[in-house]
């Protein structure tokens, strides 16, 4: 373990109760114990990306607060999927209960075979942009050194226009 740091994590869900398995996800993290829960954004339907015969899928994300290394929060991400009845995944960008994906880890900066922080694809994905700039604007790509905000602004045209969000009201 080392000391605490900010991490921020993606949720997506697109069967069964959407909503339901990201606050379930997030409980889950909360209650795990090496994980302190600081923010969450609101959710968003969100219309698929890259594989599009399937439904809309529900986003969020969290900011937490972990000593977890960034391998032992993958491992502890993983165990949750799991747990909630996501095992491999058929296809790929395809339908799943629940996908917990780091996005960024502080300012570290990690390229292997098990682990990519900042996320690949984080910076041409706006499902996962809009809800990271709902609750921090100011925190920078460690690689782009761009701000949610400039990276929103980065996917026009077509890219944007094929990336279909909307809030999601929670009772």
């Amino acid at each position: 373990m080392q000391d605490s740091c900010c991490a921020y994590i993606s949720m997506g869900s697109n069967m069964g109760d959407r909503a339901a398995n990201l606050r379930r996800a997030a409980d889950m993290l909360d209650q795990s114990g090496p994980v302190l829960f600081k923010d969450r954004s609101g959710f968003y339907m969100t219309e698929p990306v890259d594989y599009t015969d399937q439904e809309w899928f529900v986003n969020g994300v969290l900011k937490v607060e972990t000593a977890l290394d960034p391998f032992e929060l993958l491992d502890l991400l993983k165990k949750i999927e799991n747990a909630m009845g996501q095992f491999q995944k058929k296809i790929r960008f395809g339908p799943r209960i629940i996908d917990l994906d780091i996005l960024y880890y502080s300012d570290r900066v990690i390229k292997n075979d098990i682990l990519e922080i900042p996320h690949p694809r984080m910076h041409k994905r706006y499902f996962v942009l809009r809800p990271l700039y709902d609750i921090d604007r100011d925190v920078l790509h460690p690689v782009l050194k761009k701000t949610p905000g400039e990276l929103l602004d980065n996917i026009k045209g077509k890219d944007r226009e094929n990336q279909k969000i909307i809030p999601l009201r929670e009772e």
